[in-house]
């Protein structure tokens, strides 16, 4: 169900190994041929377009979007539909070993593995709304901040009409932010290379990251045009990642025809992109990335976030991560709180609801020299708090630790 799942078994993934495990990973979208697969196909399809809607159409949105997204999916009634069509995925992972450790970065698996018969399960919750629709009953559910733990012990307002009893001890756990393994060891140099450019009056960089959904093109493009003089003033680089949406990429340039000169574009291969990417003299003015491998879609944007300054995302799984962060407007009212936690911890902004809102927090980053210092402090407050330390539990917690 778009980048954001994915990337988070990255992170579990990349936990896994450090931890000295061999992860092994099962995508149940990966299997054409069968019911499972059909039915999270169809679904995707159904929420990337109701996303794309709701940035073209306000009413669309403040009528069907919003209200679904917060409340639709909140209602305890939602999970039931959902706990029956798991059934039907289940059989994927008929003839896999039932005591497996096995975590699950989108509720269907979690459901399908239950239905299974899997006996260590852990649904690894990605919003920081609780709503109903993430709950999977047998398996151990893990959340990344306190308020979210709340949330969904006391599964608050997944019914309208009256209080519903706690979930049951043991059941629902605060673990800590999901991240990868390669982040969390790296904080310390990648915040030092940040403020090193800040302080040598290097170009600031912004990497902008478009989601499986493609929605929000329009404001992308706001953006980049309002950084094209500063970056051919040598004060910025705009590092932009269209995933594999190439025909997102054609559009963009299509609107915006000086940015097909000045961009320096990797496409569709994965280790020059990353070898690009790790000699990091090489980064400057527009460079731009698409591949149509989903991971390497995915993980350039991870590797990206390593070397850029600021990344400009809609507050989505990505609020969790130990970059410092520019929030544009939501996709969904359930995204909200991901804004929020950033702007608590204090590596990323409150969200930036408006286009002139977005474009003020740029030019003061890219002017000033308060805000950057500011979130890579309370970045490295977090790490020695282990607020990035929630993959890690996953594993443990799965392993039986």
């Amino acid at each position: 169900m778009g980048y954001g799942h994915y990337r988070i078994s990255m992170a579990i993934a990349s936990a896994a190994r450090a931890l000295g495990y061999e992860p092994y990973w099962l995508d149940l979208n990966s299997f054409p041929e069968t019911t499972c697969t059909r039915i999270i196909s169809g679904q995707n399809e159904l929420y990337s377009l109701g996303s794309r809607l709701s940035q073209q159409f306000w009413l669309f949105n403040k009528l069907v979007w919003e209200p679904i997204n917060s409340e639709g999916f909140r209602k305890l009634t939602y999970n039931a539909p959902d706990q029956k069509s798991a059934e039907l995925m289940a059989t994927l992972l008929r003839n896999l070993p039932k005591d497996t450790p096995y975590v699950a970065t989108h509720v269907w698996p979690a459901q399908a593995a239950i239905h299974a018969g899997f006996t260590r399960v852990v649904n690894a919750i990605p919003d920081n709304w609780p709503m109903a629709l993430h709950l999977s009953e047998g398996s151990i559910h893990t959340v990344q901040t306190p308020s979210a733990f709340l949330g969904y012990k006391m599964l608050r307002g997944m019914d309208k009409k009256r209080q519903l009893k706690p979930m049951p001890k043991g059941t629902v756990f605060d673990v800590g932010h999901y991240v990868d393994h390669e982040f969390v060891e790296n904080i310390e140099k990648d915040c030092a290379a940040r403020l090193d450019r800040l302080k040598t009056g290097k170009p600031r960089r912004y990497l902008l990251s478009i989601g499986g959904a493609g929605a929000q093109q329009k404001l992308f493009e706001d953006i980049i045009r309002h950084l094209i003089p500063q970056i051919r003033a040598g004060k910025v680089c705009l590092l932009i990642n269209t995933g594999d949406h190439f025909e997102v990429w054609d559009s963009i340039v299509s609107h915006i025809p000086e940015l097909r000169a000045m961009a320096e574009t990797h496409f569709d291969n994965y280790e020059a992109s990353k070898a690009f990417i790790e000699n990091d003299e090489n980064i400057k003015g527009v460079q731009a990335f698409c591949h149509k491998d989903i991971f390497a879609a995915v993980y350039v944007t991870n590797l990206l976030m390593r070397v850029c300054d600021v990344l400009i995302t809609k507050p989505s799984e990505l609020s969790f991560y130990p970059v410092p962060k520019l929030m544009i407007h939501r996709v969904g009212g359930h995204e909200a709180w991901g804004a929020i936690r950033a702007a608590e911890v204090g590596d990323g902004t409150y969200e930036c609801e408006k286009t002139e809102e977005v474009l003020a927090m740029l030019d003061e980053m890219t002017n000033g020299d308060e805000i950057l210092p500011a979130m890579c402090r309370c970045i490295l407050r977090a790490k020695n708090a282990g607020i990035y330390n929630g993959a890690y539990e996953v594993v443990k917690m799965a392993a039986g630790k």
